[in-house]
């Protein structure tokens, strides 16, 4: 698990915490006395600057009404731009290859129909057989607007243990039949981290079209999304970007793409000087904002200024080096404290193989997360057995992770965990 030091006592988490140079930010975020909130990779918590900056954007509404477009602290017709630049450096790209709009679901429509174009052999799609259901639902939806059928012409690499994908499996099927691949950066239930790098070498190899979800891991970890020359990327903002429910989300498209029609347009990707000279020829905007439909969420959109401004200020590379840091913690307490008590750890164990979350498996784990929650902590919960914790490193601390076991270990030495329906809730 790399750094093997682990005292499994309080006084070790405690000194992590007083020599943790993340710690000041634990300050700038609304934490609820007596809950442990480790559900970050779902949604994030509110902090003080996105709080901030979303009154901002009221004041702006309000003191400037139709002129805050152009107006004001944020100027809106910019901002969507704007936004873009701020998150470049989490996806290590160029500002004007990233543009703040959307949804994951409504940007990888977007991305899809401009980067599909089935031809000749190359009609398929590559995906995975453990990616989230949204994805595979768009794309299966864009295979059938070809005219095709998805049960031949979109292919899911299967897992060999149900939890992980293997690289290898998955470019073993990139075969001359494949025109376009999409995979998530970070599988949502296991954690593991794909070698993005490696699949988008191997593509560019044989011609195909990659892109990548990025939902569970932009805000946890870096990335290099144009030096490794990945052709697309969409992602959500509210998990570990901590921008709100439902808050706008983001899309990268390389540079080489550049001046490419997108396959959904619409007036806001457009060139900014002509957009109001409301010609029925569209001419786009020759860098990723050209791919924005709509009409930006302006007020959804504001609380992401003042999360950006506090990344910009942490770093990623710190972020992602407390996140291993606490995963790996969360993990030793696992093993030390949760021994013979039906406990598995799904996610992989190498760092360089890890998200931001630990998958932890037990047979009662619907009703385990209903346990915790009821003794504050809170939890994620995925079909079938999975409980996901996710230690976020700008507001969890290594003394919450220490308490959070003591609380599992206690509900399983006292099997309250029994006393609740072993049924999910709507929203898991």
């Amino acid at each position: 698990m790399g750094d093997t030091a682990f005292e499994p006592v309080r006084a070790f988490a405690e000194e992590l915490d007083q020599t943790d140079p993340l710690a000041v930010y634990r300050k700038e975020f609304y934490l609820k006395e007596g809950v442990i909130y480790l559900d970050g990779n779902s949604l994030g918590l509110l902090s003080k600057r996105a709080e901030q900056t979303l009154e901002e954007v009221l004041d702006a509404w309000r003191e400037y009404g139709i002129d805050g477009w152009m107006s004001g602290k944020h100027p809106w017709f910019t901002l969507s731009e704007k936004l873009g630049a701020m998150t470049a450096p989490l996806v290590g790209a160029y500002p004007e290859e990233v543009v703040v709009t959307g949804s994951t679901t409504v940007n990888l429509h977007q991305l899809t129909a401009t980067f599909y174009r089935p031809e000749g052999k190359r009609t398929k799609i590559l995906a995975d057989a453990l990616t989230f259901p949204s994805d595979i639902y768009a794309l299966q939806s864009q295979v059938r607007l070809h005219g095709l059928d998805p049960a031949e012409h979109l292919i899911q690499v299967d897992s060999r243990d149900g939890r992980t994908l293997a690289e290898e499996d998955i470019i073993d099927a990139m075969t001359e039949e494949v025109a376009l691949i999409l995979l998530p950066s970070v599988l949502y239930r296991s954690g593991q981290l794909l070698d993005m790098k490696r699949l988008t070498e191997e593509a560019r190899r044989r011609g195909i079209v990659i892109g990548f979800d990025l939902c569970h891991s932009i805000g946890a970890i870096p990335h290099q999304l144009h030096d490794w020359g990945v052709d697309f990327a969409v992602w959500c903002n509210y998990k570990y970007l901590n921008s709100g429910p439902g808050g706008p989300g983001g899309l990268y498209v390389h540079e080489k793409h550049f001046g490419r029609l997108p396959g959904l347009a619409g007036w806001f990707g457009s060139q900014k000087d002509v957009q109001f000279d409301m010609e029925h020829r569209f001419t786009p905007s020759a860098a990723a904002g050209a791919y924005q439909i709509g009409t930006p969420h302006v007020l959804s959109t504001a609380p992401l200024i003042g999360s950006l401004e506090m990344f910009a200020d942490a770093g990623i590379d710190r972020i992602r080096e407390k996140s291993l840091r606490l995963t790996r913690y969360l993990m030793q307490l696992v093993e030390h404290e949760l021994e013979g008590m039906g406990f598995s750890l799904g996610n992989p164990l190498e760092d360089h193989r890890r998200g931001g979350h630990v998958c932890l498996e037990h047979p009662e784990a619907v009703r385990i997360c209903k346990s915790l929650k009821k003794h504050g902590v809170v939890p994620d919960f995925r079909a079938p057995h999975v409980i996901r914790l996710a230690p976020v490193a700008l507001y969890t601390s290594y003394t919450e992770v220490w308490e959070a076991m003591q609380i599992l270990k206690q509900i399983m030495k006292t099997k309250d965990y029994e006393k609740h329906p072993k049924v999910r809730e709507v929203i898991a």
